[in-house]
């Protein structure tokens, strides 16, 4: 009852991140380095990986400055042989591996433009790559009874629009986190997609003066706005199971 009536004590039951492993693919661009930073500056450890070593090392850097321990890798997720090593690193890392975030992702052309590589690569990226990483968290999570994958969907899923490629990745994405979150519940492991609209990061075919003019007239969502997303649905109390988010800038055409 004290906690009803002072407004101060509503929320006082939510989940730490101070000292939580937390390992996040794409880490060093976009939307994974933005939830990288809050995190960091929340007192998790982060492991993070990319597909570019300076990026990386920028990334790091600007990490670092959050004073929380943090690392990560140069990796592939395309590649199985990447991600079994990041797990290695990670692990050695973080001790456990309490949270993974599975965001990395690349685009892919149009159906009339597309090489049979690019979309063998976005389909093992986008798809198999969530997948892979998954199962690596999954091996280390179930004999502790708990932990949470989060993953970084679109809302492309929905609305069936742009690359026939890229949103059929995503709407795998959609459909894999809904069957993998009703497996594992009951070992105590949560599962969650966050799938946004359009956001400014490194991917949209829109130079950064674009993005900034569609941030301002409410078209377009930044990076933190996803992060702080994150966020909300890792500190959730335990008895919470935030399954599913669509978030998408307030004006967005489509």
């Amino acid at each position: 009852m004290e906690n009803e009536s002072n407004p101060a004590n509503l929320h006082v039951e939510l989940e730490k991140m101070s000292g939580k492993g937390i390992l996040i693919s794409g880490g060093t661009t976009g939307i994974g380095r933005a939830t990288a930073l809050l995190l960091a500056s929340a007192g998790a450890k982060i492991f993070i990986f990319g597909r570019h070593e300076k990026e990386l090392q920028d990334a790091l850097r600007d990490l670092k400055k959050a004073g929380s321990p943090v690392s990560g890798t140069v990796a592939d997720q395309a590649k199985p042989e990447d991600i079994q090593r990041v797990f290695r690193e990670a692990e050695k890392f973080l001790g456990n591996i309490d949270i993974l975030i599975n965001n990395a992702a690349v685009g892919a052309p149009k159906m009339k433009e597309i090489t049979y590589k690019e979309m063998e690569y976005a389909i093992r990226d986008n798809l198999l790559g969530y997948v892979t990483c998954s199962r690596e968290a999954l091996l280390r999570m179930k004999g502790r009874g708990k932990g949470h994958i989060l993953f970084i969907g679109s809302m492309s899923a929905e609305e069936k629009s742009g690359s026939p490629v890229y949103v059929a990745t995503k709407s795998g994405i959609r459909g894999f986190a809904e069957a993998l979150r009703k497996e594992v519940n009951k070992d105590g492991i949560k599962v969650t997609l966050i799938e946004p609209g359009s956001v400014g990061t490194d991917m949209p075919e829109k130079t950064p003066q674009e993005q900034r003019k569609l941030e301002k007239e409410d078209k377009m969502l930044k990076a933190e706005d996803i992060a702080s997303c994150v966020y909300y649905c890792l500190t959730q109390p335990e008895r919470c199971d935030v399954i599913a988010i669509k978030i998408r800038p307030h004006l967005q055409v489509i």
